[in-house]
């Protein structure tokens, strides 16, 4: 079985590990973590049985798949450690905000994926996006996609596509936060208990969520249909429009696909 090193062991590598190891698609020997942080390395070790070491270069010389979980700025330094140990035929995955594969690959045939998953993966119900570099292989794709799948939905999309990914996905569930900050605000002002405010909250976001993708039907149209006229509904929603939220949310967005254009432009 190949090795599976992960540099940096951060919430999101640990989610990843524990998604493969759950679905049965590695073992704990088959996996390798590097982090400056010697607590998150026992962590990892104590709860997980993987391997640990603080050598970037020593722990990437067997790997089969290379996953950078680090934060971009520190990036260069890492690259710089481990370019010269990969194997000619590993998969270099980046989880890496804002860094295209180009500034992976450098002027090397860096067999590079690129992905971009969000904070559900640590509850098992993320959804990323996923996209190949110059020199990645079919079988690049398949290994990252079984990877993302592990804790979520996974899509394979263009490079260039990536920042609205960032800008949707990425990003998305801070934007579900903030409606549930918003509801739960508004319960207690209506005299609802905290306990049963949040219950209801998130079985209502979850729940419609769950109506639209099994109904197969547009946003839209069920947000019409749940709208009676003359309504409670109603009336929230013409508050709403007066206020210009929908096109809130779409600005917000577009914001959101700049600002990773930016970072990726450096």
């Amino acid at each position: 079985m190949q090795k599976t090193v992960f540099i940096g062991a951060g919430n999101m590598a640990e989610a990843l590990a524990a998604g493969m190891l759950a679905k049965g698609m590695t073992s704990p020997q088959a996996i390798r973590m590097t982090d400056v942080s010697p607590e998150r390395l026992a962590h990892a070790a104590g709860k997980y049985g993987v391997e640990t070491m603080a050598d970037n270069a020593l722990a990437v010389a067997d790997a089969g798949m290379v996953v950078l979980a680090v934060k971009p700025q520190v990036f260069p330094e890492v690259r710089a450690e481990v370019v010269d140990a990969l194997p000619a035929e590993a998969t270099v995955v980046s989880i890496m905000a804002g860094v295209p594969t180009a500034s992976i690959a450098g002027d090397l045939p860096l067999r590079v994926v690129r992905a971009m998953p969000n904070t559900p993966a640590l509850a098992g119900a993320g959804a990323a996006g996923v996209a190949p570099g110059e020199y990645a292989t079919e079988i690049d794709v398949k290994r990252t996609l079984e990877m993302m799948r592990a804790v979520g939905r996974a899509v394979v999309v263009r490079e260039e596509q990536m920042d609205a990914v960032t800008a949707l996905s990425g990003s998305g569930p801070a934007y579900v936060f903030l409606l549930l900050e918003g509801m739960l605000e508004a319960a207690e002002r209506m005299g609802l208990d905290g306990g049963t405010a949040r219950e209801l909250a998130l079985a209502t976001v979850g729940g419609a969520a769950r109506l639209m993708e099994e109904s197969g039907e547009e946003a839209e149209a069920l947000r019409r249909r749940v709208t009676s006229k003359g309504g409670t509904t109603e009336a929230a929603l013409n508050r709403m429009e007066a206020r210009g939220v929908k096109e809130a949310i779409v600005e917000a967005l577009l914001a959101a696909q700049a600002r990773s254009r930016e970072l990726a432009n450096g």
